[in-house]
């Protein structure tokens, strides 16, 4: 409660701090409009409440997620006109979950490539060389990296098959 006796308020200033963000964020919210709720006081200063954290923190996390600003709006005007709006509210909700799967499932591709790189790389530092994986085989290589071997074992059998020598990669 402020001195007043009122519900807290608090002022651009204050509430940037509470989301961790810059107060010029939240004044380019406001100018495009993402802000519809808040007031202003006599002074025509932007006042925020406690139950405005709600409306910030999804804003946030929107942004966040790689929304665009301009889609973020379509929402907030969504939100705004109420329940005849749910449909659209609920299809923009459900196409920013998808864009982050699909982001996920990226990162999750890169972040295997860092793990794996974490292996080779420790075990060429307990061997002293990069090129201690040119005699590995599958069994050698624990199976969630076999993926980054099948070229290299699959060109060394077409060798073989040829009679010819294995072919020499570059670690990196």
């Amino acid at each position: 409660m402020n001195p007043k006796g009122g519900p807290m308020t608090y002022t651009v200033g204050e509430i940037a701090k509470k989301l961790n963000v810059a107060p010029s964020t939240l004044r380019y919210y406001d100018k495009e409009g993402l802000l519809p709720f808040v007031e202003r006081s006599a002074g025509g200063i932007r006042v925020f409440h406690d139950t405005d954290m709600d409306w910030l923190e999804l804003i946030e996390c929107m942004k966040h997620t790689g929304m665009p600003i301009k889609e973020i709006k379509h929402f907030i005007d969504y939100c705004v006109e109420g329940d005849s709006r749910i449909n659209e509210r609920l299809s923009i909700i459900r196409n920013q979950r998808d864009r982050v799967l699909v982001e996920i499932e990226n990162l999750q591709a890169r972040l295997s490539m860092l793990e794996f790189k974490t292996w080779f790389y420790e075990q060429a530092q307990a061997k002293g060389t990069t090129s201690f994986y040119e005699s590995l085989t599958p069994d050698d290589v624990p199976v969630e990296y076999h993926k980054y071997f099948e070229r290299k074992w699959r060109a060394d059998k077409e060798a073989a098959e040829k009679g010819e020598s294995p072919k020499k990669y570059r670690a990196v």
